[in-house]
């Protein structure tokens, strides 16, 4: 069979359906990924195979939209850029005919491609808490032109609903999801000994200093580092080359620079971050709890949504002041390493998500929606 992946938004979407296309791919089936220009590298990065379908990226459709609404910029936003691929998807699909297609969640041409051609079609919800509900619905208004031609009443419902959440930060609950594992993606590097092993007899932090959104300017960065490093923390700093070298140079205790997350990850005691989408769900799977600063209303959802559950804290930078923010999150970072309860929380969240289906029973899954569909249009 032939699976046709269409992902949105920034690389991190691409590394968040990688292991499904992997294990489809491990099937024995035929997978391409459709996407945007710029994300091609990633898509070449993980090892996929992968076709252009525009050359703007997602940051230009949305900046096409006028409002100060978060949900309405993001629905139009991706409603324009789904209008602006049909055409090449179309031929896409004249070329290499799929069976199956995944779309991301956002991703809203997948849909009608699938209705377009009578294949089956998957909504892979590949992160916690997007705000479906919000956008949808302005989604769904911006493509009436397009879903009118296809004699459409609304947006197309996937004939199987992915959902990688674990299912205690599930909200709200869907009707008919099926869930998965999260399998954390990356790129890779070769390792050494300190990226997959713990230190002994003392904790590691992990901060992430942020690709799209910067969490703090180096000279913060390294008032947060030292300050955990006083308390005798080893510090493992997930950052840009550009990042590393306004930090500077580096005591034996501080490590900066490319990391791998699904490696490291698991050998920290505490991540802090932003709340970006798959460092929050890697950290989740390697059950460590987090302190989370979010910059927007996905990551402060994901944020409040840990902290509801016990598994993190959340600071919000926009009640700080720049200068205040390391402290902040350096006092916050000194008590959740010592109170346990927010490990086992963690470590919980961690349990549930390995209990889920793996990325190949739901290949099995959909090999089945996808003969299922085969047998009724031949019996039509």
């Amino acid at each position: 069979m032939r699976f046709l992946f269409l992902t949105t938004g920034s690389h991190v979407t691409v590394y968040a359906i990688a292991a499904l296309a992997h294990a489809v791919r491990n099937a024995g089936h035929d997978v391409l990924v459709a996407t945007n220009e710029p994300l091609i590298d990633a898509v070449e990065t993980v090892g996929l195979p992968g076709v252009s379908i525009t050359s703007e990226s997602i940051r230009h459709f949305l900046a096409t939209v006028d409002s100060a609404d978060e949900m309405v910029v993001t629905g139009r936003g991706l409603g324009r850029m789904a209008s602006a691929t049909l055409v090449r998807l179309g031929e896409l699909a004249q070329d290499w005919a799929p069976d199956v297609i995944v779309g991301s969640s956002m991703s809203y041409a997948a849909g009608l491609l699938a209705a377009t051609r009578g294949i089956p079609f998957v909504r892979h919800i590949e992160y916690l808490q997007i705000p479906m509900a919000e956008i949808d619905p302005v989604a769904e208004e911006e493509l009436t032109p397009e879903l009118t031609r296809r004699g459409l009443g609304g947006l197309p419902e996937p004939d199987l609903l992915i959902d990688v959440s674990p299912p205690s930060l599930r909200s709200p609950p869907a009707a008919g999801v099926h869930p998965m594992r999260y399998v954390a993606t990356n790129p890779q590097r070769r390792l050494q000994r300190w990226a997959y092993t713990r230190p002994q007899g003392r904790p590691r932090v992990l901060i992430t200093s942020g690709t799209h959104h910067r969490m703090l300017a180096g000279h913060s960065l390294r008032r947060l580092a030292e300050q955990l490093t006083a308390v005798d923390a080893e510090v493992v700093i997930a950052a840009p080359t550009r990042v590393a070298e306004e930090f500077g140079s580096t005591a034996d205790d501080i490590r900066i620079g490319w990391v791998p997350l699904d490696t490291v990850a698991p050998t920290c005691d505490l991540a802090v971050h932003h709340g970006g989408a798959t460092t929050t769900m890697a950290i989740i799977a390697a059950g460590v709890p987090q302190v989370i600063t979010p910059p927007n209303t996905h990551t402060r959802a994901i944020a409040d949504a840990l902290s509801d559950f016990g598994a993190a804290a959340t600071i919000r930078a926009s009640d700080q002041a720049d200068h205040e923010l390391p402290d902040v999150l350096a006092t916050s970072s000194r008590e959740l390493l010592a109170d346990s309860r927010y490990t086992r929380q963690a470590q919980a969240l961690a349990a549930e998500l390995a209990t889920l289906p793996t990325p190949a029973d739901i290949v099995r899954t959909m090999e089945t929606l996808a003969c299922t569909r085969r047998e009724c249009r031949q019996s039509e």
